[in-house]
């Protein structure tokens, strides 16, 4: 099923183009069984060794960390939050370099969706989002219209103080230096207005709960606080009709 989020163009510095998602099965897959128990100290090893020398020569060395440290834990800890937040969808970890001059064939991090929801880890820690990061033509004509009406711009408005409340950013993709055309540069949500995306994201640098089951609550209790937020796009400004939208 296509996303209306767009999370796959948020991808470490790729290049524009369809993200290339790995599907994980609740309850199937190589890693299903595995308990979610954080991520060893040896998954930011890999990470910091790929930054360092991103070739097929050192990805074929150590896949096995790959496969051991990075993407079994986040296969356990996605499977484990599927009933509460949705379908999840693990990225490949091959760069689309089509249209890159950055020719470097690997991601330097593991990125997953959970529902509406994005996690990530890299050697420098955890992040998170929620929201829409990129919308097409007809949702960000909707997103628009549904800001600049008192009623479900205020409560877009409210939605925004709750989730920021917990220490969570929440903030605009691609943002206009002027007012969109026919809207009022003096509108009272103009900041909003011009955003071309709406998310709400959290980073948390390397801690020591990292490697423990804890990192799994950090992403669920993000995932609650943020769901407000989805649910208001879900409900005013849904997925796009047109054929060239950029989807999942």
């Amino acid at each position: 099923m296509a996303s209306i989020y767009g999370w796959g163009h948020l991808r470490n510095g790729d290049a524009p183009g369809r993200p290339l998602p790995m599907l994980v099965g609740v309850g199937t897959g190589r890693y299903a069984a595995m308990p979610f128990n954080g991520w060893p100290e040896e998954a930011l090893d890999f990470y910091e060794g790929l930054e360092a020398d991103n070739s097929k020569a050192y990805w074929t060395a150590h896949r096995a960390s790959y496969e051991a440290a990075v993407l079994a834990p986040m296969t356990a800890l996605t499977e484990e939050l599927a009933a509460d937040f949705g379908e999840v969808k693990i990225f490949r970890p091959y760069r689309d370099i089509r249209f890159s001059k950055d020719k470097s064939p690997y991601k330097t991090a593991i990125g997953a969706m959970i529902g509406s929801g994005y996690i990530q880890l890299s050697a420098d820690g955890l992040a998170a989002g929620n929201g829409m990061y990129e919308m097409a033509a007809d949702q960000l004509d909707r997103f628009r219209a549904v800001v600049a009406d008192d009623s479900s711009g205020g409560q877009l408005e409210r939605i925004i103080d709750a989730v920021t409340s917990h220490g969570i950013a929440v903030q605009g993709r691609d943002v206009l230096k002027t007012a969109p055309r026919g809207y009022p540069a003096d509108h009272p949500r103009i900041g909003l207005l011009r955003y071309k995306g709406l998310v709400a994201w959290r980073q948390w640098p390397v801690e020591p709960w990292l490697s423990t089951a804890a990192a799994k609550e950090h992403v669920a209790d993000f995932m609650t606080a943020t769901r407000p937020l989805a649910d208001w796009l879900r409900a005013n400004v849904g997925s796009s009709a047109l054929a060239s939208a950029r989807r999942l």
